[in-house]
């Protein structure tokens, strides 16, 4: 162990407390780490006739350069326009990377818990989109569409400086709200300002990420002999066959908060941030989009400096890993460079990329990368980086601090926090990296002293009602362990209000998920409310059959017990009684 003094301190520590994300094969979080743990591979690879069919020309596909193969993302043409309060005609012309990015938005705050109508604090959007292929290619493709609609309302539809703000308009966010683009390092470099943004108070939760969609075909699947793209649509970082990566579609987005505020908040925490890092090549390299190994090692070295985490301690980076025979040998040199500085450790450290499995997810691709790691982490395994055999000759595996971990395991330390660091660089030279490492012990919330709770829902729609019912009792399934009082709490303040409702009174899990399976009984209570501002009020008529009513409520619930307390003994010299005997 070198001579490092860490800095245990939570001053300037982020909490991740909420992940959203759509994946080449997986439509959430859970389906995406499902395949990593399975190390599939979600690249499809197209047969000729599906491509002739997509309109691509037959003599291209004669062509042998030609690659066959793409990370797709399934679903990209769905969008619940009603629930956000777009007609059909706007969402015809909105980016599908606007569409899907709002609705993880959405979900990502719900998965935090918080309701931005309640909330009274302020959140930040900090987000990428990559160039809109579906402004250029399905609606500049008709000039009557553009004529009759006009450039201003497709622009603001469509444009890369429009993304952030749209989810603020409807969200009703009231923190920054700042698009990003670096290209391949745009979500990571949003991560890293929304840190910023919390650490200097500009806000109290801040929405990070990026979204990236192929909506067609394109000339990027033409091998080119030191170019980005793989010739077989297979990407092999690090390997000695390694020739380039494949392109995919998804999205990713994290919630974050301080540290000292989601603990004394009692957010659920998936992993903390401790630093970061970000900087440019300059002018001191081959060409404006070749990698440099001082720019890329600086940037790892500020990331590490700034988390006061010791080296030797992180065992595991998620790299840019492009697969490319120019640019991974750059990048071990750069981390080897940065880690040498504390430490002569061997091949301590595991190294992989999650393109590999997804392809590269360009303006998504960091923030990517970072929830394949958060869920690594929360489930301390390390999936394995896919298509390695031997390594590229070029990079001197042997004497750096790193191995390419080509097999899934299990990911242990000696008696240290998980760590883990995570790189991601931009076309351009704009760099960044960010140490993360796993959740801090915090101590579960007290069981209610309520014998009962009241579990509420709300959704726009019956249909939406019923699947929100189904998705409360598979989650109860897959956590037995959950705390009744908590999902109240969250189904209560983290969550909108909505015209269709239903509520349920319940004693335990058991009982909440016997009573939901049979939503139509008399024990759950369904409702179509339009939205009324009516205040609510408790008012026990002066009659006896009441009296047991009173005597529970006292007992069980405290603002009740404080507010009867508090006019009992107002009323004693009045009454030259105790009501409460009564």
């Amino acid at each position: 162990m070198s001579n490092f003094e860490e800095n245990d301190s939570l001053d300037g520590a982020i909490a991740i407390i909420g992940m959203a994300g759509r994946f080449p094969g997986a439509n959430n979080t859970e389906e995406f780490w499902e395949n990593l743990y399975n190390g599939v591979e979600s690249v499809k690879f197209f047969k000729h006739d599906d491509l002739v069919k997509m309109g691509i020309d037959e003599h291209l596909l004669d062509n042998p350069k030609f690659v066959a193969a793409d990370a797709i993302l399934d679903g990209m043409d769905m969008f619940d326009a009603e629930f956000f309060d777009y007609s059909a005609r706007e969402a015809e012309i909105m980016d599908p990377q606007h569409r899907l990015f709002l609705e993880s938005a959405w979900e990502v705050l719900e998965s935090a818990g918080y309701n931005s109508d309640l909330y009274d604090g302020r959140i930040a959007v900090y987000a990428s989109a990559n160039l809109s292929g579906y402004m250029v290619r399905n609606l500049y493709s008709n000039p009557e569409l553009v004529e009759s609609l006009g450039s201003f309302k497709i622009m603001i539809a469509n444009g890369q400086d429009f993304l952030a703000t749209k989810v603020s308009y409807k969200m009703n966010l009231m923190g920054p709200s700042v698009n990003v683009n670096t290209l391949c390092s745009s979500s990571m470099v949003a991560v890293h300002y929304a840190c910023q943004s919390l650490n200097n108070f500009e806000c109290d939760i801040a929405m990070a990420g990026g979204v990236s969609f192929q909506v067609s075909r394109n000339e990027a699947f033409f091998y080119q002999e030191g170019g980005i793209g793989s010739a077989d649509g297979h990407c092999r970082a690090f390997d000695s066959k390694a020739n380039g990566t494949v392109s995919g579609s998804g999205l990713g987005i994290l919630a974050l908060k301080r540290l000292e505020d989601a603990i004394a908040d009692g957010d659920y925490i998936h992993a903390i941030i401790k630093g970061t890092g970000i900087n440019n090549d300059g002018s001191s390299k081959n060409s404006y989009t070749a990698p440099n190994v001082d720019g890329q090692a600086e940037c790892i070295a500020e990331a590490i400096e700034m988390s006061g985490v010791n080296p030797e301690t992180i065992t595991y980076i998620d790299a840019h890993g492009t697969g490319t025979n120019l640019g991974d040998p750059i990048e071990i040199a750069a981390l080897t460079k940065a880690f040498r500085a504390y430490t002569d450790k061997k091949e301590f450290c595991a190294i992989g990329s999650v393109k590999t499995n997804i392809g590269h997810l360009v303006n998504a691709g960091g923030v990517a990368s970072m929830i394949k790691t958060i869920l690594a982490m929360k489930h301390r395994i390390i999936p394995a980086s896919l298509n390695f055999q031997e390594p590229n000759p070029k990079i001197d595996f042997v004497n750096s601090p790193f191995y390419v971990n080509s097999e899934l395991s299990k990911w242990e330390t000696e008696g240290f926090p998980l760590r883990a660091g995570v790189s991601s660089f931009g076309i351009g030279g704009t760099n960044t990296h960010v140490i993360l490492e796993e959740a801090p012990d915090v101590q579960p919330s007290e069981k209610s002293k309520r014998p009962y709770q009241l579990i509420s829902l709300s959704a726009k729609t019956e249909t939406a009602l019923e699947k929100m019912t189904q998705n409360l009792v598979e989650h109860i399934n897959k956590n037995p362990d959950l705390n009744l009082a908590d999902i109240a709490f969250t189904h209560h303040v983290g969550r909108r209000s909505f015209n269709h409702r239903r509520i349920v009174v319940c004693k335990d899990l058991i009982d909440l998920k016997e009573k939901l399976n049979n939503s139509a009984s008399c024990n759950v209570i369904s409702y179509f409310q339009k939205h009324k501002n009516r205040p609510v009020v408790f008012m026990f008529p002066g009659d006896v059959k009441y009296v047991n009513e009173w005597g529970e409520l006292y007992k069980t619930e405290e603002k009740f017990r404080k507010t009867v307390d508090y006019c009992a003994d107002y009323l004693v010299s009045i009454l030259g009684i105790d009501i409460r005997t009564y």
